[in-house]
């Protein structure tokens, strides 16, 4: 039993809720009668509800993003018909703009509008002392970074083996890019480095080994980046995993000889470029230096073990099919081992939003709110485009086909084109694009390369073959087994160093 759940829907079990572990560890007196109850966007709303009332609470705290608002829109419904006086409170991206929010919003008694971390346990304990606020709107200011109760007590030995254990050094974002909500912070906020690393030593010794951490700009300061890459350098060990977003362009020298001293594949750098298009970024206030980028990108590339997770946007506001193709061809011979290509989404509260009437921007009204057409890009177009980012991410990003992929446009002049025709075949073959099955991809690449490219039936078994061998695959498509050579896995045990996304990549 408990007076107070804080809960919320994952977009996979692997996630963790590190918004509600805030909460908790922030509930003070109240944290003895609360509890978390984690679930997933998998599991039916019912059975959610079901679960969240055995506990037979007075309040539960919802958080609401972009990936669960439609099924917490029915968690919620079943939760008021089923306990009318059950207290529901909301926090999150979701609900945080009281001028743009969704329909789940008339469903709750209040939502926090902005960091709730201390303003939770304010309101639980107005509610709970009979004193409860006539508004259904709660504001909170941004917290002091000193003020707070760090959450990672609250990792239990269950997450630290079986989950992603989220930290943050810093809170809040330099830039002004419209289409993130980062934007919308006032600079930023830097916990204090000594807390910071006394929590990732007490991580450390209960076995976690895999980190990924929020900060929308980690290298902001020398010292958070120096010091905490000092940290993990002392401890490196077969195992550790470590993800952060970086600015590239910011990167000093030294700090790449720091991140060199690293083993291959243990850190993960995300670099969000977005957009190579000058005028497009200066409309979205995104300000990047392009050839410091590319030198900085390369230098990583090709004398550390970093693995580079490099992010583009299609649909932003004036750039177009040849622009876009223009700079993910560019990004490609800087030789990225991922390519995240995202259709742009309309987060609420983003300022993204004032460019709709010049560019008619036509956003699907469900979340995610992806982008559905614009001036430049008509509907059709933009699903050729979801369908290429879909198809890139299981051919060139899974890292199954890490030499056989690039065989799609090595006789052509711009690999985005080329992947467009082979995205565009491959759909019209399959008529799907979630649901594939790895051999049937393997088929599928084996007869568009040899079948509509022409290319040497020898050639592109050889090259499949090294794929599925360095993956640890033994299985081949029955079509092929004629062509194909017998397999045998080149590994003897699984390899847990780095994790098996990045080591297909990086062939460890």
């Amino acid at each position: 039993m408990a007076d107070i759940i804080l809960t919320t829907l994952n977009a996979k079990y692997v996630h963790s809720g590190f918004g509600l572990r805030y909460l908790l560890a922030n509930l003070g007196d109240l944290q003895s009668c609360s509890v978390l109850r984690e679930f997933d966007i998998n599991q039916r709303p019912i059975e959610v509800a079901e679960a969240l009332l055995a506990d037979e609470p007075r309040i539960i705290g919802l958080g609401v993003y972009i990936w669960n608002v439609t099924p917490l829109t029915e968690l919620a419904t079943l939760l008021k018909r089923l306990r009318p006086d059950l207290i529901l409170i909301a926090g999150g991206p979701e609900v945080s703009f009281p001028d743009d929010l969704p329909p789940f919003a008339r469903l709750v008694d209040y939502i926090i509008t902005g960091e709730a971390d201390l303003k939770f346990r304010e309101l639980c304990r107005q509610i709970l002392d009979g004193n409860p606020p006539k508004e259904q709107l709660i504001p909170a200011s941004p917290p002091n970074p000193d003020h707070l109760v760090l959450p990672y007590s609250f990792y239990t030995p269950q997450d630290l083996n079986h989950r992603i254990v989220y930290l943050e050094t810093s809170r809040g974002c330099p830039f002004r890019c419209e289409f993130c909500l980062s934007a919308l912070d006032s600079g930023v906020r830097l916990f204090p480095l000594t807390r910071i690393l006394s929590a990732l030593e007490n991580l450390w010794n209960q076995g976690c080994r895999r980190f990924k951490f929020v900060d929308r700009s980690f290298n902001i300061t020398r010292d958070h980046y120096d010091g905490f890459l000092n940290f993990f350098l002392g401890r490196s060990e077969p195992g550790l995993f470590l993800h952060f977003e970086i600015i590239p362009d910011r990167l000093t020298p030294a700090q790449i000889e720091l991140a060199a001293q690293f083993p291959r594949g243990t850190l993960q750098f995300e670099v969000g470029i977005q957009t190579f298009n000058p005028s497009v970024a200066e409309r979205i206030q995104r300000h990047q230096d392009y050839r410091q980028l590319e030198q900085v990108m390369r230098h990583l590339r090709e004398d550390t073990g970093v693995h580079l997770h490099a992010d583009l946007i299609v649909g932003l506001p004036g750039e177009t099919l040849d622009s876009f193709a223009e700079g993910f061809d560019r990004l490609v011979f800087w030789n990225p081992h991922e390519i995240q290509v995202g259709i742009l989404k309309r987060l609420r509260g983003c300022l993204i939003q004032r460019h709709d009437q010049e560019w008619q921007m036509i956003y699907h009204s469900a979340a995610p709110y992806e982008l559905l057409q614009n001036k430049l890009l008509p509907f059709l177009l933009l699903q050729r485009l979801k369908r290429f980012a879909r198809f890139w991410d299981l051919v060139a990003n899974s890292g199954n086909f890490h030499s056989s992929h690039r065989m799609i446009w090595q006789d052509a002049s711009s690999p985005f084109h080329a992947f467009l025709e082979f995205s565009d075949w491959l759909f019209h073959r399959l008529r799907r694009q979630h649901g594939i099955a790895l051999t049937r991809l393997v088929e599928e690449l084996y007869f568009y390369l040899t079948g509509v490219l022409r290319q040497p039936s020898a050639q592109v078994v050889s090259s499949l073959a090294d794929d599925l061998r360095r993956c640890g695959r033994t299985e081949i498509p029955p079509s092929l087994k004629a062509v194909f050579p017998t397999l045998s896995s080149s590994r003897t045990q699984p390899n847990t160093h780095p994790p098996p996304r990045q080591q297909r990549h990086q062939g460890v």
